[in-house]
Order: structure tokens, then C-alpha cells, then sequence
């Protein structure tokens, strides 16, 4: 990925059908940061897109709506991708849900549309701003698990996430945990912000936050 913050894309998903609800204003604070720390960022809203779910496609066609277009021109190309969504019963939003699911058209069976999806689709960077009506720390849970499936799923690092509670439209600035705030961090530092996700054979440094140390690089079954 471009180490160049400045020259990547950072696509904003929301997926509440209120434009001016408290999953919009976290989206649009994520926006506002990221434009200012130079990183172009486009905002857009799923029912846009999206008028229907994945069909069973041995029987029927995709939905006659504009997914191909959101799909292909706007998500493949970005470097990452902030979905913001509701909590609806627990889960994300109907809109968000089909996002993912329809994407099953563009990368299954063979030919060079599949492979060339899937290759655009893996290695990106991925956030979440999630806004519900309850300060309840595990109201979102089953959200965030399921990107986190989905960025290891596409070799993604799943790089930050934000909670606000609101109910009314824009309610969500008047929580004390100022979730407008970390979106706006979050968008300003989405190419920046340090990730590491280490496994059992992952080369690390003693440090995580001082320049590193050389890596110890252990012989498997040895101890250092």
C-alpha cells in the first residue's frame, strides 16, 4: 500500500437511511479530518446504491440498482474504507449488510473479473464508527467482530473504531465520550495511525511505541 497518506483514498460507507442521523455526523467528522490532514476522502450513503439483496444467482439476476457502480468505481479502488452503521438489533444495518453480501457477484467463478476483485479487494485499511441508542460497551460487539472477520478474511488491517450513543438526529455530539472527536481522529490518521496484529511467528521489538529494536527472530521450538 502507498506509504503516502496524502495520495490515498479513504472511502466513507454510511449505512443509515437518515442523512443527517448520528451515523451520518460520525462519517462526515471522520470526513472532515481526514480532508485535513490532506487525504482525499469521499462520503456516501448506501440506499444510494443499493435496492436490494443478493439473489440466489443460479436463478436470478442482480438487483437493476447501482451496486456495480458503488462496487467497482468507488470501494475497489479506494485504500480504505470506513463503514459507518446503526446498531440494528444488535448488527449492523440491513444496507450495510447487503454491501458485503452483494459483492459475493463480483469475485465468485472463474474468468479475469473474479481475480482481478479479489486481488483489489484485499490489503486495504478498514474503520468503524458505529452509533447506537445505548452506552452499553457490547451493543456493537457483534459489528466490530464481523469486520474484524472480514479484514482477515481480505489480508485488511482493521485499523480503528469508534462507538457513539445517540437516539435523536445528531444526538451523538452530546455524548461525554465525544465520538465526533475520535472520528475526526480517526479520519486524519487513517493511513498513519500504527497497526500490528502479531501472530506466534511474527518477527516484533521489545518497544511498541520507541523506534524498534531489532526484531527478534526466533528458530521454531527455540526459545530466544
Amino acid at each position: 500500500m502507498n506509504s503516502n497518506h496524502q495520495s490515498n483514498r479513504l472511502l466513507i460507507l454510511v449505512g443509515s437511511p437518515r442523512r443527517d442521523g448520528n451515523s451520518a455526523a460520525l462519517g462526515a467528522a471522520a470526513q472532515r479530518g481526514a480532508t485535513a490532514a490532506g487525504t482525499s476522502a469521499a462520503l456516501l450513503f448506501l440506499d444510494d446504491y443499493i435496492q436490494g439483496f443478493l439473489p440466489d444467482l443460479r436463478h436470478a439476476n442482480a438487483p437493476a440498482d447501482r451496486y456495480a457502480e458503488l462496487f467497482l468505481e468507488h470501494f475497489l479502488p479506494a485504500d480504505g474504507v470506513l463503514v459507518c452503521t446503526p446498531v440494528y438489533w444488535y448488527g449492523m444495518s440491513a444496507q450495510t449488510k447487503a454491501f458485503f453480501d452483494r459483492s459475493f457477484t463480483h469475485y465468485v467463478g472463474s474468468g479475469p473479473e473474479p481475480e482481478r476483485v479479489k486481488a483489489r479487494m484485499t490489503g486495504k485499511r478498514l474503520g468503524l464508527a458505529v452509533a447506537s441508542e445505548e452506552t452499553y460497551p457490547g451493543a456493537a460487539l457483534g459489528i466490530v467482530h464481523q469486520v474484524q472477520e472480514y479484514a482477515r478474511y481480505t489480508h485488511s488491517d482493521f485499523v480503528g473504531y469508534v462507538h457513539g450513543a445517540g437516539n435523536r438526529r445528531g444526538e451523538v455530539a452530546k455524548d461525554p465520550r465525544q465520538p465526533l472527536l475520535a472520528a475526526e481522529k480517526l479520519g486524519a490518521g487513517f493511513f498513519t495511525l500504527k497497526y500490528s496484529d502479531y501472530r506466534i511467528e511474527t518477527p516484533r521489538s521489545h518497544n511498541v511505541w520507541e523506534p524498534p529494536e531489532p526484531a527478534l527472530r526466533n528458530t521454531p521450538g527455540v526459545l530466544p
